[in-house]
């Protein structure tokens, strides 16, 4: 028999609600993550007890009204906080994303059977153990998604919840079960009513999952609601010796290659998004994508705000596809002129997006993957070394300028721009006098 470990918080408040007379189960994604051997994150609890019982078991506690009107309140307790939720039947969905009502029921079938799928719709408690009612626990194993009762219901009630499966599938690893797909696929267009943001949240959570790219390409078309510019890479072959993939699969092997950070999968996802828009045959039929990095960018930086995502998110991920086919030099000075423009961090995200870029062309051209490392190599030993590309690190400061009798302004800029280039083209050494001496002989001319 299943025993779920549970924090002392969880217990008691399950304790509390029963010492009341109400029923309380732990509910949803922790005891998923329970039955997969994974701490969860957070831990939720369903219970007969009515909002007003639910504050008079707590009456003196933190109890938070977060959804009052559904029925849910946040105990803080313990350092954590624990939605309680009042067990409730949904009322019927007039926008594809919220019921109209909520009507609170008197059992816990009542409320696992409007859950999204079987393995979200398990409770257990403490004494009574498992309750599985739609066969989550045997889903769990097999590694199945599947809707709790019809599926087009289940994503006619709320749309989001096919990004759900979606994400589930990519994080997890899991396959969905087949009514459940055809009916993901059938109603794809009701993703319209959902807004950027909440895509947007499934969408970064679903592309950091280890099988993003297989559940990309099996659902491109549910992706492509929102993300039309996807379509034409699918099929789009580049007829050039360095690729042996259409647009879209060179696409989703660079996605399987980069880390799972958001941003590095974004990326990822876009770089190669203006190569259809950008295509040219030369005389030999071979294939050539002339500034595409620039039609890209352009396209990403549309598509991310369409998507609403933050400013630095946006600038991070147009800034790698912009410059991702930008050559560098395996020597000091070209890296340190990359670090330059494009600072640390960034210069070492774009070396993770050409090395999957890499990784997504012929297999003939993977010896590439050593100049990466030796470029990774090089700027490592240059930045442990303390070695100057910026204007922080100059051993001169617009103040010791001014101190000499240089007036703030532009001239002041220049004058620092000019000893940084300088310093980076090893022409005199990042040494205060040696700076001041080079800066006022260059006047001298």
């Amino acid at each position: 028999m299943f025993t779920m470990t549970m924090p002392a918080p969880a217990r008691e408040a399950i304790e509390m609600l029963n010492q009341n007379g109400h029923a309380a189960y732990l509910v949803g994604g922790c005891v998923r993550d329970s039955l997969r051997g994974v701490v969860p994150h957070d831990y939720d609890i369903t219970t007969s007890a009515r909002p007003e019982e639910v504050a008079a078991a707590f009456r003196g506690r933190t109890l938070i009204e977060t959804g009052l009107k559904h029925g849910t309140q946040t105990l803080h307790s313990g350092g954590m906080n624990l939605e309680i939720t009042t067990y409730r039947t949904d009322g019927a969905y007039e926008d594809h994303r919220h019921p109209a009502a909520v009507t609170f029921a008197r059992t816990l079938a009542e409320d696992l059977a409007r859950r999204d799928f079987t393995i979200n719709a398990m409770a257990y408690h403490p004494a009574r153990g498992l309750v599985d009612l739609f066969g989550g626990q045997a889903d769990l194993a097999a590694g199945v998604v599947r809707c709790v009762g019809a599926p087009a219901q289940r994503f006619d009630e709320d749309a989001l919840r096919m990004l759900r499966a979606l994400r589930f599938a990519a994080v997890l690893g899991f396959e969905i079960e087949t009514d459940t797909a055809g009916a993901l696929l059938a109603q794809k267009d009701l993703l319209t009513a959902v807004s950027a943001e909440r895509i947007r949240e499934e969408l970064v959570r679903l592309l950091c999952g280890r099988d993003a790219a297989c559940v990309l390409d099996a659902y491109l078309p549910v992706f492509s609601v929102f993300l039309p510019e996807l379509l034409p890479m699918q099929g789009f072959e580049q007829r050039n010796p360095h690729h042996v993939y259409d647009v879209w699969h060179h696409t989703l092997a660079a996605v399987d290659a980069i880390p799972p950070q958001p941003h590095l999968r974004l990326a990822a996802l876009l770089h190669d998004i203006g190569k259809p828009d950008c295509f040219q045959a030369d005389t030999q039929g071979v294939g050539h994508f002339y500034q595409h990095d620039v039609r890209g960018a352009e396209m990403a930086r549309r598509i991310l705000r369409r998507l609403k995502f933050d400013n630095d998110t946006t600038t991070r991920v147009v800034t790698l596809v912009r410059w991702h086919d930008r050559q560098i030099e395996s020597t000091a000075k070209a890296i340190k002129r990359a670090l330059q423009q494009f600072g640390q961090e960034t210069f070492f995200d774009l070396l993770a997006l050409k090395r999957a870029d890499n990784l997504g062309q012929a297999p003939a051209f993977w010896d590439r993957q050593e100049i990466y490392a030796r470029l990774e190599a090089l700027a490592s030993d240059i930045l442990a070394g303390g070695a100057c590309f910026s204007r922080k690190t100059l051993a001169v400061t617009g103040r010791d300028l001014m101190a000499v009798g240089m007036p703030a302004g532009r001239e002041l800029g220049a004058a620092l721009d000019l000893l940084l280039n300088a310093v980076i083209d090893e022409k005199v050494k990042n040494e205060k006098e040696a700076l001041l001496q080079y800066l006022f002989s260059n006047e001298s001319h």
